[in-house]
């Protein structure tokens, strides 16, 4: 997916032989095509937000990234701050093919609530949202989250808007930091497989945002997955588990 420069771990590097320990070897191969599918239930609508006022600034140009386009395109856009717990601002940017101010204020209103359900550690770096039309994928990277209002409507109908999110967010506030660090690669090299094709496929990447999803799911949302997802998480990737436990995300408003 969309993807933003990378950085240096600033976390303590893992010890390699945590995998040892593991309750059971890692599958051959990858559990899941992709992990942001794998419940729909991880973040759903009803659970709380950390948005706390949107307010129209504005109507002016932006340079956003369109898939339609394939490329950064100067855009005349509807301009929202949208404010979370903490005095977090982020611009949202809406394509004014949506007609009038009002219209936008609604997209933008439903999908800062949405990325303000999101642990507040995958919020760190979101410094714009832009939103269009069309039916393509959601993207992170760039200090954004990049939305399709066409492409969202699948991910409400199948329930997984939140996890998409969710894995765009990792794009954006841990891809930089931790993508290409050392002790990320220790991790991926203890564990000794992914827990997806589409990380496996696309290690440099997807391994992190994919990773996180599973991570979020066994340490935060147990009692909403299967034991046997539990334990095929924890056995495939239990050195990225502990990575993301050391890194000691800020998780509001998750409880």
């Amino acid at each position: 997916m969309f993807r933003s420069r990378p950085g240096t771990d600033l976390a303590v590097l893992l010890l390699v032989c945590f995998a040892c320990a593991g309750p059971a070897p890692p599958p051959e191969q990858p559990p899941y095509r992709g992990t942001a599918f794998i419940d729909p239930d991880l973040i759903v609508g009803s659970d709380p937000s950390t948005l706390r006022s949107l307010d129209y600034t504005g109507l002016d140009t932006r340079r956003m990234f369109d898939r339609r386009a394939d490329a950064f395109v100067l855009t005349d856009a509807y301009l929202f701050d949208a404010t979370f717990e903490g005095a977090m601002v982020v611009e949202v940017q809406v394509n004014t093919e949506f007609d009038d101010a009002a219209t936008a204020e609604r997209h933008a209103r439903f999908y800062a609530r949405a990325i303000g359900q999101l642990p507040a550690g995958l919020r760190t770096r979101v410094e714009t949202v832009w939103i269009h039309r069309g039916d393509q994928p959601f993207g992170g990277g760039n200090d954004n989250i990049l939305i399709h209002t066409g492409k969202a409507a699948e991910y409400l109908h199948d329930g997984v808007l939140e996890e998409i999110l969710m894995h765009e967010a990792a794009h954006t506030s841990l891809d930089p930091v931790h993508a290409a660090a050392d002790g990320w690669l220790a991790a991926q090299a203890a564990d000794g497989g992914f827990i997806s094709d589409y990380a496996r496929d696309h290690p440099g990447r997807e391994d992190v945002a994919e990773s996180f999803g599973p991570f979020f799911a066994v340490r935060h949302r147990p009692e909403r997955i299967s034991r046997s997802m539990a334990k095929t998480i924890q056995a495939t990737m239990p050195n990225r588990i502990e990575f993301f436990d050391r890194l000691e995300l800020d998780m509001h408003p998750v409880r």
